[in-house]
């Protein structure tokens, strides 16, 4: 399996498209793995060199004691991508990938190209840190049927919870898998986000996606992206709850091709 050790960390990542290619690099959701892009790898390494990775305390990645933060995963990612010899890349996140995704764009600037920012947030209101805060606490318990519990109804819509249980019990299976002392460490990483008074430094096309009935980080977080951003698209999807890469993908898939034969 492909590892590299960065920050005295190692991460698992992974290859797929053409070489030579312009690279994309995928930044999963806090509690995905690089796995979750299933929907999307294949339509994007048709023309694209696409990485994913799992970063510290996520699938595969090591995951260390300590405190975590946006900043040292951006960090992380700036060295996993020298590691490789990516020199510059297209940074797609979805969720706590958009908010590393934010960082890095923030902190190793010349390095991206453009940024495709999903269902994610610029800074944390008072209503989603206490949907958050319960995800912790079910995770200081290890109680995996509780978090699952609490999570999945803000994820995902009612339509697709009903039409897709076969799903979701595979699901269930892996929140029993979860390491949850490393999922209250990215959790806390996350209280901490606050980038929108830092935005309008970000001088690269943006593009940013959300579903239309996201309640997590929904239309209202989207466009306060969009409008701290210098150049910046906003693309909402009718249907899509949270998770609008799973619940729509075609839709998803089209979107985020369309811009980046844009912005190459």
């Amino acid at each position: 399996m492909p590892f590299v050790t960065v920050n005295a960390t190692q991460v698992y990542y992974e290859w797929h498209g053409p070489s030579g290619a312009p690279v994309v690099v995928l930044n999963n959701g806090i509690m995905m793995t690089t796995a979750s892009w299933i929907r999307q790898v294949p339509a994007f390494a048709r023309q694209y060199r696409v990485l994913s990775y799992d970063m510290r305390g996520q699938g595969q990645s090591a995951h260390p004691d300590g405190p975590y933060s946006m900043a040292l995963h951006a960090d992380d990612l700036a060295a996993v991508m020298t590691a490789l010899d990516v020199d510059r890349a297209h940074l797609l996140g979805i969720s706590y990938g958009g908010e590393v995704c934010q960082a890095f764009a923030l902190r190793h600037h010349a390095r991206v190209a453009s940024l495709v920012l999903a269902d994610t947030v610029s800074e944390v209101g008072p209503e989603l840190r206490l949907a958050v805060g319960s995800w912790r606490r079910a995770a200081e318990m290890a109680d995996a049927e509780l978090l699952f519990d609490l999570t999945v109804p803000w994820n995902f819509s009612p339509a697709f919870i009903a039409s897709n249980p076969a799903l979701l019990d595979q699901a269930r299976q892996r929140y029993r898998e979860l390491d949850f002392a490393a999922l209250t460490r990215l959790v806390d990483a996350f209280q901490g986000v606050a980038f929108t008074g830092e935005l309008p430094r970000v001088a690269v096309p943006a593009c940013v996606i959300v579903g239309e009935d996201d309640r997590l980080k929904g239309p209202t977080y989207a466009r306060l992206i969009r409008d701290a951003l210098p150049s910046a698209e906003l693309h909402v999807i009718r249907g899509a709850a949270h998770a609008a890469c799973w619940e729509k993908p075609e839709e998803f898939n089209t979107i985020v091709l369309g811009f980046l034969a844009k912005v190459t």
